[in-house]
Formats: structure tokens, sequence, C-alpha cells
């Protein structure tokens, strides 16, 4: 098994009486649905229904003070914070950022020995194991515990491109991508069946119109890797952007018609110069919806 510190992820913490429904009015996913233990994918959108911040979210115990734990980039941790006192009005809630006190362990490949407070399940692909909410001096002992190797955390990376799952900043812009465009739909990350949040309306017309034609697909590279943000061609036509890459594979933001259109034609993808092919053709042809766990 192994861990990985993640150094780029933040800790936000919003706590008190009215925490549960103020958060559940706000963001994509049932926080109804939280306790300890278990964590669950979400963004706060703009009315708008774009992505201003994707996260993971946790219920903490009552040994650890109660409230919610919100696994975030931790270039938006304080944005984060901002945004939701700025939301919270006469709301009973208290908002902070715990980043400089918390951060976050991933483990994946295998099963954990232990099961260390503040633990819970990635919920968007099972490939990526479980994270742990801790302090970045205790990695070493957590590791250990529950009986990984601890690693950098490009391996993370990696493995989590290898999973196909894409990550803000780099396989899509926040504030420019819809949930539906970065598959939150299909990895847990959106709730068809709860009440109104920002921006539920645009998401809930896409889902059952079907709307989305852009989506983040994971492809496998020969040779070097493009950089961030070139152009994906068919022929000599966009059809999509370049994400992150690492050990021959990576995530590319589509026009899943455009691409279609060019396998069809026997068109080859290139970015930047270099050769790019779907892990999963079929992708861009059958969008199947995913349900909500």
């Amino acid at each position: 098994m192994k861990a990985a510190f993640l150094g780029d992820r933040g800790v936000v913490k919003v706590t008190g009486e009215d925490a549960r429904n103020f958060l559940n009015g706000l963001v994509t996913t049932d926080v109804d649905r939280l306790k300890p233990g278990l964590g669950r994918f979400g963004a706060l959108l703009t009315p708008q229904g774009k992505i201003v911040v994707d996260f993971l979210i946790t219920e903490a115990p009552a040994g650890h003070g109660g409230g919610f734990l919100i696994d975030c980039p931790r270039a938006l941790a304080q944005g984060l914070a901002d945004k939701l006192k700025f939301y919270k009005l006469r709301a009973k809630v208290t908002v902070e950022n715990l980043t400089d006190d918390l951060g976050v362990l991933a483990a994946w490949d295998g099963t954990i020995a232990a099961q260390p407070d503040l633990t819970f399940a990635d919920p968007r692909d099972e490939r990526l194991g479980v994270r742990i909410l801790i302090p970045a001096d205790l990695k070493e002992k957590l590791a250990g515990l529950i009986g990984a190797e601890l690693v950098d955390a490009a391996d993370y990376e990696a493995h989590r491109i290898a999973s196909g799952v894409p990550r803000g900043g780099l396989d899509f812009m926040y504030g420019d991508a819809f949930p539906h465009e970065t598959n939150m739909d299909r990895l847990s990350g959106v709730d068809f069946d709860k009440g109104c949040y920002v921006g539920q309306e645009v998401v809930s017309r896409m889902q059952h119109r079907g709307t989305a034609r852009t989506r983040s697909v994971k492809v496998l590279i020969d040779g070097p890797s493009p950089e961030v943000g070139v152009p994906v061609l068919a022929g000599e036509k966009p059809v999509g952007t370049m994400g992150s890459t690492a050990r021959g594979a990576g995530i590319a933001l589509v026009r899943t018609d455009r691409v279609a259109d060019a396998l069809d034609a026997g068109l080859p993808l290139t970015a930047g110069g270099l050769s790019v092919r779907l892990a999963d053709p079929d992708i861009v042809r059958t969008p199947a919806k995913h349900p909500v766990a």
C-alpha cells in the first residue's frame, strides 16, 4: 500500500447548529447523508452553474468538535472560507480555514491496517483509496500506522491521472467549467434528488436535456507528454485542450461530438504535435449516467 501527503490540499471547517442545512443549501452534494467516517464529493458553484471550487467533505466526530471538514485545493481554501462567510448571513455557523494545522494524506493500492480518526474512502473512485486528515508532521507516523509506504505526492498524481479523475486548475479551470464537463455527475459529485443549491437549475437542465458536449477524458500517450493547455487537434481542427499528464497517461477536456466524428473519419488526435489517443473511445459516444452513491 502507498500513502502520500498532499501538500496542495487545504482544510476548511464549518461548525454550528445550522451547519448541515447551511451547507446543504449551497453545494452540489447531499450533506444530509454525511456522517463521521463517510466522505462525499461536491462543489460550490456560481449562480450560472460553473465550478467555484470542488472538494471532498466529511463530518467530524464529536471528539474532534463536530461540524464538517472540507478537503479542498490549498490555494482556494481561504477564498472558500470567505465565500461561505459571505453566504452565512444570520445562519448560526462558524467557518475556519484550518490549512495551517490540518492537511490531507491519501492512501491507495491496498487496505489500511488501522482506521485513524478523520479517515474516509474517496467517493469519486474506489481506486483512489482513502483520505486521512492530519497535521503534516504526523505523515510518517500515520503511514506506518496504516501499513503504507510513504511516497511522493507525484506518485499520487500519476495514480489519479491513471484512474481518469480530473483535477481543477490543471484539467479544467475554476469559474469556467460546468460539473458535467468535469465528470462530477459520473464521480458521485452531484446529487440530483436533493433540494435547491446555488447553480442547481443550470446543472439539472444539463442533466435532463443531455446537453453536455464537453467532457474530461483519459488519454494515452506514446512518448513525450504534451504541455498542459495545448490544443487537442483532430487533423488540423481543434477538438479540446490537454490537461495533466504522467507516465503515459493524461486527462483532456474535449468536445465529445467532434472527437467522435474524428474517430469515425479515421483522423489522428494530436496535442502540441504529439500523438494522443483515447483510453476508451466509446466514452465519447455513450455518455452513460452514473447515479450518486
